[in-house]
């Protein structure tokens, strides 16, 4: 076991940060994230997933590490997912993040994330890394049962976990063992909102319109209102908790998935100040400033 502190910084250091396709968000990036921090990009029925390929290639052209979400209900079939692994390979993008999606209907033959990645392994998509979700908390649309069974079909075509939101830390580091006794043994990322206003999740949710903004208050509701409560929300008191499952390398917690609703100028000034208060040596201050 390591120390509290050592595992906070080094989670710090390597973050994902998730970005939502829409304008202004590639100038955002390009000013304000270093190129360590690995980036991921949405994918919504509303801008479908060529927005996501396109801003997930103009990405990895600048030097960021990007996974596209694919999202197995905006995809027709298997000649369609042939090309867009092309693509991938061809844009040097070695890593992708599946989903089911919020298609209320699919696309063409894949229901879920379970068939896609299925399909992904038969064709040979070449990809160092295939990322599935997990879920802290119930899901408001699907039964526990059904997603611990979904972890165990999903497992063995996927290198990562990256965990839905969730703000109490107990939960989140049950969830961690309880995953770890079922003998599910991939890396996990904890998912958790960066520094986010009220003012920028308003202009989002307009900007992905209507249906998905209630598709996206039915499955988030609950955290969305209270981010905005008075002390109902601080990324800092999130992962201070998470830093106890940091602290033990059996428990496989690689760092935060921060879902930034593209406020990563806020973001990543957060995360630098959260560095700073965690006592990173100026060595590993600097650290941040590197490539890796």
């Amino acid at each position: 076991m390591q120390d509290r502190r050592s595992g906070l910084v080094e989670a710090l250091r390597r973050p994902k940060y998730e970005v939502i396709p829409l304008p202004g968000i590639e100038d955002q990036v390009l000013e304000h994230v270093p190129k360590h921090v690995r980036l991921t990009v949405t994918a919504s029925p509303k801008k479908g997933i060529e927005s996501t390929l396109e801003l997930a290639e103009r990405l990895s052209g600048e030097g960021f590490r990007v996974a596209p979400h694919l999202s197995a209900r905006l995809i027709r079939d298997r000649a369609e997912l042939g090309e867009i692994l092309a693509r991938l390979r061809e844009a040097d993008i070695r890593d992708v993040f599946v989903v089911a999606g919020d298609a209320p209907e699919p696309a063409g033959e894949f229901e879920g994330s379970g068939a896609l990645l299925g399909a992904m392994d038969e064709i040979g998509h070449g990809l160092e890394e295939v990322g599935i979700t997990g879920y802290p908390e119930s899901h408001p649309l699907i039964s526990d049962e059904v997603t611990i069974q979904a972890m165990y079909q999903k497992e063995p075509h996927a290198t990562y976990i990256t965990s839905q939101i969730c703000f109490d830390t107990g939960t989140i580091n049950d969830w961690v063992l309880r995953v770890r006794r079922r003998g599910v043994e991939l890396p996990i990322y904890v998912g958790m909102p960066g520094a986010v206003s009220m003012t920028k999740l308003v202009r989002i949710s307009s900007n992905i319109g209507l249906g998905e903004s209630a598709r996206f208050l039915q499955k988030y509701g609950n955290w969305f209102w209270r981010m905005f409560m008075p002390g109902g929300y601080s990324p800092s008191a999130l992962v201070e908790g998470v830093s106890a499952s940091l602290a033990h390398p059996e428990r496989k917690v690689l760092g935060f998935h921060i879902y930034t609703f593209n406020e990563v100028g806020k973001t990543e000034a957060w995360r630098l100040e959260a560095l700073e208060r965690a006592g990173a040596t100026p060595r590993e201050q600097r650290h941040k400033e590197s490539t890796v």
